[in-house]
């Protein structure tokens, strides 16, 4: 996935400057977030340009993610993830996946926005879970937080009402919304779940590997309006 449009923080005017003559479609905020402008695709197709694995073991990651014929694979082992090297904020961010092998041998991943520093297993960020059966809802990771999870017990943020996921095998699509404080989380079209006042608001975006075998198809950024 390693291939992003992003630019590097420069002085005012000669971002300015910069946009003017490139028509370049992102902006940065003081902080070298990017807010997207267009549509944006993080995956080229073709390979992992622009990522970065993290493992929980010492090891070659690259044979946990590899791109073949479009599509990128994740056989699930071992534990860690994978994310973008560039930071994003205020975006939605459209994922189209699905597990490779049928229940009951598909088992887990999760799409994570906001993801801070250090890199580790696991990092602050906020995840729209990835498991069979319980797509939708979001977890609060290594001290990230929300106004509707205050008083929980756990990371977890359980979905609003049944699941809208496919059966193992089909493509999913998975759609976060995230303006300012606030994210949303749609699977299939459906709003599935709703975060507010989250103490993160921008970070690098990523994919757990987290026991399942599964594949990307498509990953992009579009522009929302900041609420």
């Amino acid at each position: 996935m390693r291939v992003f449009l992003g630019i590097e923080p420069v002085g005012v005017a000669c971002f300015g400057l910069a946009l003017a003559l490139a028509g370049n479609s992102q902006a940065q905020d003081p902080g070298t977030s990017i807010a997207p402008t267009n549509h944006i695709e993080l995956f080229n197709g073709k390979d992992l340009t622009g990522w970065k694995f993290i493992a929980r073991t010492n090891g070659d990651s690259s044979q946990t993610w590899t791109v073949t014929n479009g599509v990128i694979h994740c056989t699930g082992k071992p534990a860690g993830y994978v994310r973008t090297e560039k930071n994003y904020r205020d975006c939605k961010l459209t994922v189209e996946w699905r597990f490779v092998k049928v229940a009951p041998k598909a088992d887990n991943t999760g799409v994570l926005v906001h993801i801070g520093e250090p890199d580790k297993v696991w990092p602050r960020c906020i995840q729209c879970q990835g498991q069979l059966g319980k797509q939708g809802d979001l977890f609060m990771m290594s001290g990230a937080d929300c106004r509707e999870h205050q008083g929980m017990q756990g990371d977890r943020l359980p979905m609003r009402g049944p699941s809208n996921e496919k059966p193992a095998g089909e493509w999913n699509i998975c759609e976060m919304v995230c303006a300012r404080n606030a994210v949303k989380a749609y699977f299939n079209g459906k709003l599935m779940n709703e975060a507010t006042e989250c103490n993160i608001s921008s970070g690098r975006i990523g994919f757990q590997s987290e026991g399942a075998e599964f594949e990307i198809r498509r990953v992009s950024l579009d522009p929302v309006e900041a609420q």
